[in-house]
């Protein structure tokens, strides 16, 4: 009898580790027909071009704030290994969408390993086409016909109760005084004419804002205000609101907390756009005090959510 041998695959978009592969990275993701939804793939491919060829050198200058490279690689490599260390019966592998490690070197190793079950997590708590269904897809293209149906994704977690203990518990560990201060729960925006074609993320944006504000109401955590914005809005379209920019706008002589709400694992979002970019613009609104939560990254309470997020 063949050995059961199972996978946790951890998916997520990936980082740039030097300006090469943040030429790969933005090449990939505007190459992605989820993120650019021209049928066309010669049209798409003529766009990625573009766009790539003129963002890469603006877009390297802010990783050369953050040490040259996304915190997303190194952070996610200990999650990994947290995961093999603790999670019992799986073995732990990442794929990320955009740089490597990609999917087909991932499943090859994978096979030599002798893995027949495999279980997906992709590191998006909010299920978005352009995220969640892109990694699944990628990864699924990848695997062998002959694997049969062996596989299951997890489409969300954002109602897991222990995940968002941690949310909770990073939040509280940088507020001592939460009703001095205005929690904002930042997330990475998207077009409006995705979300108009029947994409869930705002629906479950909002219910998890919802659920998160619940759970500090019941642990006492009573901020002036609890608010929803959406970072990294790029081009001239339409895309969700209220900006952060426009939320900062609110705060002026106020405190304000930030806290990541789409990001599993800090990256270039969280280290660039949040703690440097809008921390200067919040200096420039008259923000009194700007404080940028972690995200749960290889946190022991995250590994303890994930045993329950496979079952």
């Amino acid at each position: 009898m063949q050995e059961n041998k199972k996978a946790l695959v951890l998916l997520n978009m990936g980082g740039a580790r030097n300006k090469d592969e943040l030429k790969m990275f933005l090449t990939n993701m505007f190459n992605d027909k989820n993120i650019i939804t021209v049928k066309n793939p010669l049209i798409r491919k003529m766009i990625a071009f573009f766009i790539t060829t003129t963002r890469l050198n603006s877009a390297w200058k802010n990783y050369e704030e953050i040490g040259n490279e996304s915190p997303i690689n190194k952070l996610t490599e200990k999650l990994v290994d947290k995961c093999n260390e603790k999670i019992e019966d799986y073995k732990t592998y990442q794929v990320m969408r955009y740089t490597p490690p990609f999917a087909n070197d991932v499943i090859t190793k994978m096979l030599e390993d002798g893995i027949n079950e495999i279980v997906l997590l992709p590191l998006y708590p909010q299920y978005s086409t352009t995220t969640t269904k892109s990694s699944i897809e990628d990864f699924i293209d990848y695997l062998p016909y002959t694997f049969g149906k062996n596989i299951r994704y997890i489409e969300t977690f954002y109602k897991n109760d222990k995940f968002n203990d941690c949310i909770i518990e990073e939040i509280g560990r940088n507020t001592q005084n939460p009703s001095e201060y205005n929690l904002i729960f930042s997330a990475h925006g998207l077009p409006q004419k995705i979300v108009d074609a029947g994409d869930p993320y705002e629906i479950q944006m909002n219910e998890h804002v919802k659920i998160l504000s619940d759970k500090l109401q019941e642990k006492g955590m009573d901020f002036k205000s609890v608010n929803l914005a959406y970072q990294s809005k790029v081009g001239p379209m339409k895309w969700l609101d209220p900006s952060l920019e426009d939320m900062l706008k609110n705060f002026k002589g106020q405190k304000v907390i930030i806290y990541p709400i789409a990001f599993i694992v800090d990256n270039s979002e969280t280290d660039f756009e949040l703690d440097i970019e809008y921390r200067e613009i919040a200096h420039e609104l008259g923000i009194e005090d700007y404080k940028v939560c972690k995200c749960v990254n290889d946190s022991d309470g995250f590994i303890e959510a994930i045993k329950y997020i496979i079952k």
